[in-house]
This record gives structure tokens, C-alpha cells and sequence, in this order.
């Protein structure tokens, strides 16, 4: 081969070792001297030699035999950094493997580099006092998103095939829609979380960020299944890859809500993802439906509810720890300290009853709803999050709080609920990347997945960012 590392999916590369085209250890060499010279900022940790040992007596007939693959610094790889992408825990290392990295070692998966990630997950860009500003690889000046943002970057900039990332508010499909990536936050419990799972606040699911929907289904296939040390994970399925393109999608009702009734979306955006939205439902042969979609933006519920998971995470540590923080978890901490009580707990739950109550009534009249990944495109790579949606001051117009919570207003809903949901890459506006969100029915994944296989099939979108290429 060239000394560019692979830029076809990780199915191909493994049909490629097995073909003797090339080997394990010569891909893995081509990423390392890939990340070497990357201006991405897309990795914390680099496992080089003991991923050199795996490569070297790589079984390529296993799934992922032999493919490099990242892991987002927030998952646990033992002897690996367990910063949590902040100061805080600095020097602290892992001493387990997360379920799911035992599941792709079991696969066949060279585990090679620890991703950038944003502290604790908190906010939709990867910028941390520990790591510095993890850059998009179609626009250097840009976000690749948030949490998983250097899996992302990885994998759109061309560094690896294949890397994992974690979904608790968008996490996924957020980067996924700011980089080109197809993304799969699935059904709540999908994947097991563990080991020392922290189930509250529920939302938190992990998977992949890929360039084809095959290398999601087989990192499904690979991973997903109960284990006990995540009592809320869900029984196995199997036949994700192998049921690709099997199921019959005509008839199932799609409703096109764009903005999912509270979010900002820019204007150019929406039009784009309503042609495609309308080209998919054709082609797909569903029948589209009106539904009015109003779900509340639940920015703030959805923030104190996982501040109370970080507050145990820091433990005493806090507030002496406050000046160690980047300063959106300084800002958030302060505000769950001063505001987080009993009521406002109550309050919470409450809310979060509501949203799976609207959404259950959305389901029993739609089968997919069809909504934008992002308001925009992807904003300023050191942040600070988003407060605009194209020329619009979402503060002066709307408030802090509004402006504020509109960076996840499409993606949290789905998190609250549990809902299985996608991105698809959808074209670009101002030469960067835009997202298509499908969110579907409790346990339906693998619709999903054949819907997104006939998008990935008649509007194919590009595997890398073009800078990848040259």
C-alpha cells in the first residue's frame, strides 16, 4: 500500500487483510505516521507498541480482525489515562476495560488511541484545559462537536477506520453531523455501560462514530448484549450486518419535523434537510404523515440531571477543585450548587415524564421522524458553545438560557426517552458538513439502519474530509 493510512471503511480494510492486499501491522503503521504529523488534535493517548503486538498476531477471519480503532477518552481501556478529559484527574489510570472494549478485543480490534473528548462530556465541542482544541477536519478553525469529538476527527480526518463514542445528549450524532459521519445513538441499555455502571440519569448510551452504516452494524453485532454488571442493558440480538437491507420499509409512516417544534435551525439547513427528508421518504417508498411535533427544549432539566452524576464523580474534591475546571462545567457546576434542590429534582422528573409521554403519542401516529442533527454548522473549534444559528443572536432574541440550550434541543429528546436515532450525512452548507436526524420506535435500530443504507446508496456522501486526500 501508500503510506496514507486507510480511507475506505473498516469492512473493506478487513476484506482487504484477508485478501493479502495488505497487512494489520502495515494499516496500523500507516494511521501512526498519520496521527504523527495530524494538526487534528483528535487523540489524548497513543498505545503504540502494545497496538503493534496485537496487529503483529492479528486473527483477520474475526470481525474486526486487525482494524485500528480509537476509544473516546471518557471509556475506560485499562492502563490507559482515566482523565475524564480534565485537570482534575490528571495521572489517574484505568484499571479495566470497558464492556465494550472487552467486546471488540474479543472482535479482533488493534485498540491503538485514546480520543479527545470534552471534560466529564458536559458540553456539544472538544476543547479542555488537559488536551488543548481537537480541530474538524474539514474546516481546521472549526468544532469536529461534542462529546466525541476527536472519535470524530479520527475517523472524518482519515487518521482510523473506526472509533467509539458515547451518546448522553447528542454525543454522537452531534460530531457525526459536523463531520460527515454516520452516527447511531441506540435504544437506552443497547450496549452495556459497565463495568461500575452509574445508571442515572439514564440517557447515556455508547457505539461508534463510522464512515458506513456496515461498520455500525458490525460494531453492534460485535458489542451489543446484556451484561450483569450493567442490570439495565438489554438482552443480545443478533443479525445486525448480516440483516442489512432485509426489512421492508414501504408504508411505515415518517413525519418531517425539522426544528422537532423548539429548537432554531438555520434556514439553509432546513431547506436542505427537508429536500433530502422528502428525497429519503420517496425512495425508501414510507408514507408521510402530519404530526404536530412540540417537544419542550429540556436543556436545563436534561444539565442538572447529570450534574448530580458529576457532583459524585468529584466527590469531595469539590468546590476546592473549581479553578481546575474548564469554565462551561465551572459555570454548570455553580449553577446546579445553587439551584439543584429537592423541587427542582422533582421538577425534573417530571418533566422528563412529560417528554416520554409526548413522544410515546408522536409514535403511535409515525413509524421515523425526520429532524436536523444540529442548528448549524459546525461554530468556532475552541468554542465557546454556539449562541447563534446563522446571522440570528439567539441571546439578544431569546435569552441566555434559550440561546444556551439550543445546541442540544434536537439531540435530547431522544436521550430522555431512550429513542433510538441517527445521522446521516445530508450534503453541506458553506462547504461544511449538515446532518440528517431519524429518530425511530424503542428497539428498532435495525430500521434505521436500512433507512440510512438506502440514503447511503442513492446520495452517497464522502467517506473523509477532502484535506485527508492531498
Amino acid at each position: 500500500m501508500d503510506d496514507l493510512p486507510w480511507l475506505g471503511d473498516a469492512c473493506s480494510l478487513v476484506e482487504a487483510f484477508r485478501a493479502g492486499d495488505l497487512s494489520p501491522s502495515e494499516a496500523l503503521e500507516a494511521s501512526l505516521d498519520a496521527i504523527e504529523s495530524s494538526q487534528l488534535n483528535a487523540f489524548s493517548h497513543l498505545d503504540v507498541e502494545r497496538a503493534r503486538a496485537a496487529a503483529a498476531k492479528a486473527d483477520v477471519s474475526l470481525p474486526f480482525g486487525g482494524v485500528p480503532i480509537g476509544v473516546k477518552e471518557l471509556e475506560a481501556v485499562a492502563a490507559w489515562p482515566d482523565t475524564e478529559a480534565s485537570l482534575v484527574f490528571e495521572g489517574r489510570v484505568a484499571q479495566h476495560d470497558s464492556t465494550q472494549v472487552a467486546r471488540l478485543r474479543t472482535a479482533g480490534a488493534v485498540i491503538t488511541a485514546q480520543t479527545t473528548a470534552s471534560e466529564f462530556g458536559g458540553i456539544n465541542c472538544t476543547s479542555t484545559r488537559l488536551h488543548g482544541t481537537t480541530c474538524n477536519p474539514w474546516d481546521l478553525t472549526r468544532t469536529p462537536g461534542g462529546s466525541s469529538g476527536g472519535s470524530a476527527a479520527a475517523v472524518a480526518g482519515g487518521l482510523l477506520p473506526l472509533a467509539s463514542g458515547g451518546d448522553g445528549g447528542g454525543s454522537i450524532r452531534i460530531p457525526a453531523g459536523f463531520t460527515g459521519l454516520f452516527g447511531l445513538k441506540s435504544t437506552f441499555g443497547r450496549i452495556p455501560r459497565g463495568p461500575f455502571t452509574q445508571n442515572p440519569p439514564l440517557t447515556v448510551t455508547v457505539g461508534c462514530l463510522s464512515r458506513s452504516v456496515r461498520d455500525t452494524a458490525r460494531w453492534f453485532d460485535a458489542c451489543n448484549g446484556f451484561d450483569p454488571r450493567d442490570t439495565l442493558s438489554l438482552p443480545r440480538v443478533e443479525g445486525w450486518e448480516s440483516g442489512l437491507d432485509s426489512f421492508d420499509l414501504s408504508g411505515k409512516r415518517a413525519v418531517v419535523s425539522i426544528d422537532l417544534g423548539s429548537a432554531i435551525v438555520e434556514p439553509r439547513q432546513a431547506m436542505l434537510l427537508e429536500a433530502l427528508a422528502e428525497q429519503l421518504i420517496g425512495q425508501a417508498r414510507l408514507k408521510r404523515v402530519d404530526v404536530v411535533v412540540q417537544l419542550p427544549n429540556g436543556g436545563l432539566e436534561w444539565s442538572l440531571s447529570n450534574l448530580v452524576g458529576l457532583a459524585g464523580t468529584l466527590g469531595d474534591r469539590y468546590p476546592g477543585c473549581h479553578d481546575e475546571l474548564t469554565s462551561e462545567i465551572q459555570l454548570a457546576m455553580s449553577m446546579a450548587t445553587n439551584r439543584f434542590s429537592l423541587q427542582s429534582a422533582g421538577a425534573a422528573e417530571m418533566f422528563r415524564t412529560d417528554v416520554n409521554e409526548q413522544m410515546a403519542a408522536i409514535f403511535e401516529q409515525t413509524d421515523f421522524i425526520f429532524a436536523a442533527s444540529n442548528p448549524d454548522v459546525a461554530f468556532a473549534a475552541a468554542g465557546p458553545m454556539a449562541t447563534t444559528v446563522g446571522s440570528v443572536d439567539l441571546i439578544a432574541e431569546y435569552g441566555f438560557n434559550r440561546a444556551i440550550s439550543n445546541n442540544g434541543a434536537l439531540t435530547i429528546p431522544a436521550n430522555l426517552t431512550g429513542n433510538p436515532a441517527i445521522n446521516i450525512p445530508a450534503g453541506f452548507v458553506d462547504n461544511l458538513p449538515v446532518g440528517l436526524q431519524v429518530i425511530g420506535r424503542h428497539h428498532q435500530e435495525q430500521l434505521l439502519l436500512d433507512l440510512a443504507r438506502i440514503a447511503e446508496r442513492e446520495q452517497p456522501w464522502p467517506l473523509v474530509a477532502p484535506m485527508t486526500k492531498g
